[in-house]
Order: C-alpha cells, then structure tokens, then sequence
C-alpha cells in the first residue's frame, strides 16, 4: 500500500506539473492595452488580432503615430475615445465646417457606413447632426416625399441648417433655399443619422455634407462653437456584461477566438471561455499547447497503470 500511495503522490505531483505548465505563464494585463500617439487603445479595441472584441477586429490601425479608423465609407483620424461614456470621435479632412464649404458634384467627405455586421457594435451618436449639402432632387432623401423632405429635421440636438446658414462659410453661397417646406431641395439638409440608417454621400446625390455634435448639457450658442467632426457611439451585447471585469479580476486579458469570434479570456499561453481561474471544461489550450498537454497526461496514467499491475 505504501507503494501504491507513493505512486498515486508522485501522480498527482505529474498531472499538477502539466497544469502548471499549461496555466502558469499568464499574460500581463497590458499585454492586449496599447497606444498610438496620444491615445489608449483598450477593451473592446485593439490593434493585435485576437484582441479586444471581435465586433471591433480590423477596425483600428496605427500608422505613424495617428490612430486611423477604416470603414467601408473610408478611412477617418481618431481624435479621442472615451471609455467612460462609450463615444469615439472621428475626423473627415474633406468634411465641411463652419468656415469652409467643401462641396463637388460628384460628393466631397466619407459620410458613415459601416458593414452590416459590426452596425449593432458601431454607430454615430443621437447628438451628432449631418447636414447634408446640395442633394440632388432625385435623392433617395426625397423620394416618396413630394414637398415634404421628411427627412429633413428643423432641429437635431439643438443644432439645425438654418443655424448652419449663419457660418462665415455661406457669405457669398447665393441664395440660401430654406430647408423646409420648399419644392426645391434645400442647400442643406439636417438629419439624424437613425433617419436614413447610414450617411453615403455619393448613393444620396449630396455634393457634400457637415457634421457637428455636442455633448454638453448646455447647448453651444451658434454654429461658431459646434465641435465639428463624427461623434459615434460604441456598444457591446448584453450577453457580453460582465465578461471581461471577471476574466481580468483573475489576471487575464480580454479577448476573443480567431476562428470563431467567441469572447475569450487571455491566460498566457492558454485561453478560457470564463475566466483565468477555470481549468475544467471550459479551458481551451492553444493547438501548440494542448498535444503536449495531453501527451503528458497519458503518460501519468499509463506510468500508474504500469505500476499498479505490477503489484
């Protein structure tokens, strides 16, 4: 018996080494944080595959210091991301502002369209106006709206057209059409991005458009001191809540399956689908890892078995 207990001792000491060896390396909480210039990169983006969330993979890019954001409608400049209030801001250099009308007639600026998948992750924020600039009459905006230009709304966020006809940029446009009621489409058209579901300048036949947005409880008192730029808002699934605070509370980093997309929580050279305290079923090995892995659990059984008939 003394034997047999000595061998199930120096067992359990084997199966625990290959535990070890499999969980032990875990990576630092940064190892997933980054920066690009002057901004943090963290949960839900990153820049490494595999990082972050996979709502957000392949969307952020450093180059040469300056974070950049590419989208289907184009590529646009990180100015700040704000993880307390889920808001990321971004810059348009061919979007018009309050000082200069950058407009052509085949469409000047990106506008917002995101891929289908990622639009339940990522979209502007309800305080964000566009103005759309110079819509052609056979815009989608217009149709099925004869004299109407429902779309077009009299004030988003405290923010409208006829506020936006008061810039430096308009002296010297002509006449400015109103925005509503009008036969003829408006110079500008106000609208909320939830209206036409994305803003694609050219699709819509606009020669351009302007975006502004405000996220202070009092509103800016003129077009002069609007923020200018694209101000989206970013958002995770409800079955996500809570997942990353548990994987990094037990040291972890939070990020997901290449291959499948599922959230994963980053535990050195092993990754788990709870957290870095779970080694049972829901711990998956890395492919480079999990044949050494049970390779060295066989061994530990066949070694006891061995010794077990023999006495």
């Amino acid at each position: 018996m003394n034997m047999i207990h000595h061998l199930s001792l120096i067992t359990i000491i084997l199966f625990h080494t290959a535990i070890f060896r499999l969980a032990s390396a875990r990576v630092p909480l940064t190892a997933c944080r980054s920066y690009c210039g002057n901004l943090t990169i963290d949960y839900p983006f990153a820049l490494r595959q595999g990082c972050g969330h996979a709502g957000f993979r392949d969307l952020l890019f450093c180059v040469n210091g300056v974070l950049m954001m590419h989208i289907p409608s184009g590529s646009y400049r990180v100015l700040d991301i704000d993880y307390a209030y889920h808001g990321i801001t971004l810059h348009d250099p061919a979007m018009s502002d309050c000082y200069t009308l950058d407009r052509s007639p085949k469409g000047r600026g990106n506008g917002f369209v995101v891929e289908p998948w990622r639009a339940v992750y990522l979209q502007p924020d309800q305080d964000n106006i566009f103005m759309l600039l110079g819509c052609r009459s056979g815009s989608p905006l217009f149709q099925g709206f004869p004299n109407k230009h429902l779309p077009c709304r009299s004030n988003v966020s405290g923010m409208s057209c006829d506020d936006y006809y008061r810039c430096p940029a308009w002296d010297g446009a002509g006449i400015r059409s109103s925005a509503y009621g009008n036969s003829n489409p408006p110079e500008c058209c106000a609208v909320e991005p939830a209206a036409v579901r994305s803003i694609n300048i050219s699709h819509l036949q606009c020669e351009g458009y302007s975006s502004a947005y405000s996220v202070a409880p009092l509103r800016p008192p003129g077009p002069g001191a609007w923020t200018y730029g694209l101000r989206l808002s970013f958002s995770l699934p409800e079955n996500n809540d809570g997942f990353c605070g548990a994987c990094r509370s037990t040291g972890g980093v939070c990020g997901y399956d290449q291959d499948t997309h599922d959230d994963v929580c980053i535990c050195g050279d092993w990754n788990s689908t709870s957290n870095c305290d779970s080694l049972g079923l829901t711990a998956l090995a890395p492919r480079t890892e999990l044949p050494s892995f049970l390779a060295t659990l066989a061994a530990c059984g066949l070694f006891l078995a061995r010794w077990l008939f023999k006495f």
